[in-house]
């Protein structure tokens, strides 16, 4: 209810003079900024990507991040929200709208195999598994260009008319309640007009992509627990196996997409990532746990994806003389990009890009983001960057979560003015018209 009052003031908020583009003057000062911060923006990456911390641990990363800040000037608040959030705020020396600019910290429980000179060594213990920690998801890149960014319209701060806030989020990849939503809950999005977020992935380096309306899919996730009982491996008929009947439910699992939910209306993606159970070869387990991760667009297909995981899962275990648990947690939304900004700003990403190119994407990703909540609550666009090396063969690159993941730093100048570039044009734009 909170969120929907704040939404309800947000949009209610009055219009704002639109004013004029941003000069030529201005563009040119960003791109001059940025050049001269190349080699430090590439070092703060560098240093983050080494040592990785994960979701609601970044104490480091948020140290370093707040540290800088706090060199140029602005206004800090650090543990925003009781976790290691960050907000850094630019009041700029005229009047005007308040646009945010967000990136997210944290990494993930793999263990890297790119072999870099800043490779991290990391480790930790996950679900009860030693494993490495890792920027697999490029967010290292994130927070250092966001770093990169607040320096270059800090030295701008005179000409901005209005005021910039930096939103450095932990737990973007812990749903389902992940970061974006305790630093909501602390007032990070109030007064907020327009928000930007952006995303690395494999592609042409350098090249930006967008979409308007939805780009990336709900993620929900979901556990399992089925319940045996256990016997010696050699009398199975002694027990009740849930290692047979967790497989059988696995396998089931795969037909409510292809069975159960209308793909004309939308895609839509069930996967088991993780599965245990049992400690030897001749234990019949007591019980056996699956976690996954439930993908859509269309609210009808979310609700139905879950009750059927439920219907399968327990009458599955049952007819096998088992039990099954099933907990679905819904996660975060579908991040929709707002039309007017798209339809206003696209034209910035396509002069950043230059020769690398920007263009609308087709179709949506399938991956889940938290920036979807920021966007709730001011109208939002949150695009994309390639960052693969030049010469790498894009049919076969690794994709985000990958141990063999790898970006490029050439393309962090390109995030840097992008960044820089929008939250200019939002400011001299005076944003977009809200409807009250």
């Amino acid at each position: 209810m909170k969120r929907l009052l704040l939404a309800g003031l947000l949009v209610a908020a009055p219009l704002r003079a639109q004013q004029g583009p941003a000069s030529p003057a201005l563009l040119a000062e960003i791109d001059k900024r940025t050049a001269a911060i190349v080699d430090k923006v590439t070092a703060w990456r560098h240093d983050i990507h080494q040592h990785p911390e994960l979701g609601y641990q970044e104490k480091r990363t948020a140290a370093l991040v707040a540290a800088h800040l706090k060199s140029l000037g602005m206004e800090v608040q650090e543990n925003v929200g009781g976790i290691p959030g960050v907000v850094g705020i630019l009041k700029g020396g005229k009047p005007g709208p308040t646009v945010a600019l967000r990136a997210d910290m944290d990494a993930l429980p793999v263990t890297e195999l790119v072999n870099v000179p800043f490779k991290s060594t990391v480790r930790t213990v996950y679900n009860g598994v030693e494993t490495g920690v890792m920027h697999a998801c490029g967010h290292d890149m994130h927070t250092a260009m966001l770093m990169g960014t607040a320096e270059v319209l800090a030295g701008l701060k005179a000409s901005l008319p209005g005021t910039v806030k930096f939103l450095f989020q932990p737990a973007e990849e812990v749903p389902p309640r992940g970061g974006a939503q305790p630093m909501i809950d602390a007032g990070v999005m109030q007064g907020v007009d327009g928000v930007f977020g952006l995303h690395v992935g494999p592609g042409p380096l350098g090249a930006l992509s967008f979409r308007q309306g939805a780009i990336s899919a709900a993620s929900d996730g979901f556990r399992i627990v089925v319940h045996g009982k256990q016997s010696h491996g050699a009398a199975p008929s002694r027990g009740v196996d849930p290692i047979v009947v967790s497989a059988e439910i696995v396998t089931a699992l795969q037909t409510i997409v292809s069975r159960s939910v209308d793909l004309g209306a939308a895609p839509a993606v069930v996967t088991v990532g993780a599965i245990h159970g049992g400690l030897r070869e001749n234990i019949i387990p007591d019980s056996v746990w699956m976690i996954g991760t439930i993908r859509t667009f269309d609210p009808a297909a979310r609700t139905l994806i879950g009750q059927r995981m439920k219907t399968l899962a327990t009458n599955i275990a049952a007819a096998h003389n088992a039990t099954a648990e099933v907990t679905v947690d819904l996660g975060y939304g579908s991040t929709i990009n707002h039309a007017a900004m798209v339809s206003r700003f696209s034209p910035t990403l396509k002069r950043v890009a230059g020769t690398a190119g920007a263009q609308e994407s087709k179709t949506a990703s399938m991956a889940g983001e938290d920036f979807s909540r920021f966007a709730e609550l001011a109208p939002g666009f949150f695009f994309n960057l390639a960052v693969s090396p030049v010469g790498t063969d894009l049919k076969t690159v690794a994709s985000n979560h990958s141990p063999l993941f790898q970006g490029d730093d050439k393309a962090l100048p390109v995030g840097v003015r992008a960044m820089s570039t929008l939250a200019l044009e939002f400011l001299t734009s005076g944003g977009i018209p809200r409807v009250p």
